[in-house]
């Protein structure tokens, strides 16, 4: 209940990455945190193609741009007085990233800010850490998304780095069996290690950090090691896996076909082709950390928008 005289903001905030768009409708609260209205995800996969041809594919331009104008009458329905759209890696790397802007114009009405990764890795350590209060001291917070992965040290400040890897890009780019070979897979790790060696010049990885693993590369990971029969974001969020488990799953996933990946009772049928990328960036970034666990958050970049949304 909230207290008499107390005014709430109702915000919208977008996270247009290279796999999903997703929607959260929210009111701040009195002590700064947000109370959901409206929570939804859609599999448009913005980013088709865009590692090999450097464009946005018109076919996905227009899979977005269906999701959105339903976004648009959802936030016009719920009566979201405030709303931000943001754009990651896919628009980040586009050629033709004014049409994807003119598209948004025309079924928002807003501008959408196509940001930098290191304004992606502070949005996404403030959505994370404002969804597990519990958690203490230093924090690494990774986003693993589909065209990139950012990495937030927070310890006093925040140190970020945006890697051009993630489960969409490391899949186009290598894992082109189903399942993919071993060669195949080598590949990734070496890309993977590379690009982790170079943000470590940014990021140090070597701390006690506690490793925070967010969006749904991580929550998958996290629902198939707890032995989840559906999709649980309330038990997923705040779950601890260890490493030992990460490396199972991923081992698991990589050698699954996609018929089998796709009948596991967790998984999104969005997420079904490119698990297995994913899943290997979050193994080589813990085996790069010695993490002995992962913490995983339900909460990130799309909170993080709304948080500061409300706060303005």
């Amino acid at each position: 209940m909230r207290a008499p005289g107390v005014l709430v903001t109702r915000v919208a905030a977008i996270d247009c990455g290279t796999n999903s768009i997703r929607l959260l409708i929210a009111d701040g609260d009195a002590d700064g945190g947000l109370v959901d209205v409206v929570r939804e995800m859609r599999v448009v996969r913005l980013g088709q193609g865009v590692d090999r041809t450097g464009r946005l594919a018109p076919e996905a331009l227009e899979r977005t741009r269906v999701a959105l104008a339903d976004y648009a009458a959802t936030i016009a329905d719920r009566g979201a007085r405030r709303v931000r759209m943001v754009a990651t890696s896919a628009t980040r790397d586009a050629a033709n990233r004014a049409d994807f802007i003119a598209m948004v114009h025309a079924e928002l009405h807003a501008e959408p800010e196509v940001i930098t990764g290191a304004e992606e890795a502070a949005l996404s350590f403030a959505g994370a850490v404002a969804g597990l209060p519990g958690v203490n001291g230093p924090l690494l917070v990774a986003d693993i998304g589909g065209g990139s992965t950012e990495l937030v040290l927070g310890n006093g400040r925040l140190r970020s780095h945006s890697m051009d890897v993630g489960c969409v890009r490391m899949t186009e780019r290598h894992l082109h069996e189903d399942p993919p070979t071993a060669k195949q897979i080598a590949a990734t790790v070496d890309d993977l290690r590379a690009a982790i060696a170079a943000a470590q010049r940014d990021v140090p990885l070597d701390t006690a950090a506690t490793f925070v693993g967010v969006a749904g590369t991580v929550t998958t990971i996290a629902a198939i090691a707890l032995g989840l029969d559906r999709y649980d974001a309330d038990v997923i969020h705040g779950s601890v896996i260890s490493a030992e488990q990460v490396h199972d799953v991923t081992a698991r996933l990589l050698g699954m076909t996609h018929e089998q990946r796709a009948a596991l009772p967790v998984m999104h049928p969005g997420r079904v082709d490119v698990i297995g990328g994913g899943a290997l960036v979050l193994r080589t970034l813990v085996e790069a950390t010695g993490a002995a666990e992962v913490i995983a958050s339900e909460h990130d970049i799309l909170d993080g928008i709304a948080l500061r949304l409300a706060a303005a």
